[in-house]
């Protein structure tokens, strides 16, 4: 029965998932052909690629908070793709960053770093991903072993670098990145302990009263009084 579900519902949707994430890319690169960039196309391309990377990092660190409320379990599923997805973006506009802005010049690239915050921030946020990136496999799980689980708590951190590098970057009207930092700590903050145990709570007595015959059911008087307050 699970390899028929699989076979019917799994292929396809996973399919339509990687072509949503593949999209913003799509978008950019027939903009390229079609030359409907604006003037500065290379501006263009660096903070298109860097607005994805920082909506689909987003994205994957909600996967958990969402699983934590709903115990929908397919967000949790989806995290470690999303996450890759966040790391190739922010890959090409480092790349377009790099190459196209500076020629590949280190130097100038270096200094730049050293000149401006946000560009530190940027750096930090890049190499914190790339380490996810590259430890994301099974094989890597499983030398690392506990030490895994702290390294990719660092994704919580290239979060906050990311914010920190889009308010930097935007210098004057930061009103849109404070609104997405103040959705990342919104996210974050599911994670705390005491707030995740009373989600948790929640969620398991909303199953226990819909699963029939289940002994740990609570009666529906005492769920009824409990959820009013």
């Amino acid at each position: 029965m699970r390899k028929r579900v699989f076979s019917k519902f799994s292929f396809p949707t996973a399919v339509v998932f990687h072509l949503i994430l593949l999209f913003p890319l799509a978008l950019i690169l027939g903009d390229i052909v079609l030359g409907n960039l604006t003037a500065d196309p290379v501006k263009e391309i660096i903070a298109r690629t860097g607005k994805d990377a920082m909506i689909i990092l987003l994205i994957s660190l909600a996967a958990t908070p969402v699983f934590i409320v709903t115990g929908f379990k397919p967000a949790r599923k989806a995290r470690k793709a999303l996450g890759l997805y966040a790391f190739l973006y922010t890959a090409i506009h480092v790349a377009v960053y790099a190459g196209a802005d500076f020629g590949w010049d280190w130097q100038l690239i270096w200094l730049d770093i050293l000149d401006r915050n946000a560009a530190k921030a940027g750096l930090a946020a890049f190499v914190i991903l790339l380490a996810l990136a590259v430890t994301s496999t099974k094989g890597w799980q499983r030398r690392l072993k506990k030490n895994w689980v702290r390294l990719h708590k660092l994704a919580y951190a290239s979060g906050v670098l990311v914010m920190l590098h889009y308010i930097w970057v935007q210098k004057v009207d930061i009103r849109e990145p404070l609104l997405w930092t103040a959705l990342l700590f919104l996210l974050l903050s599911v994670r705390i302990p005491f707030i995740r145990r009373w989600f948790t709570s929640r969620r398991n007595r909303r199953i226990a009263v819909r699963t029939p015959g289940n002994p740990r059911a609570m009666k529906p008087e005492r769920v009824g009084v409990k959820s009013v307050s």
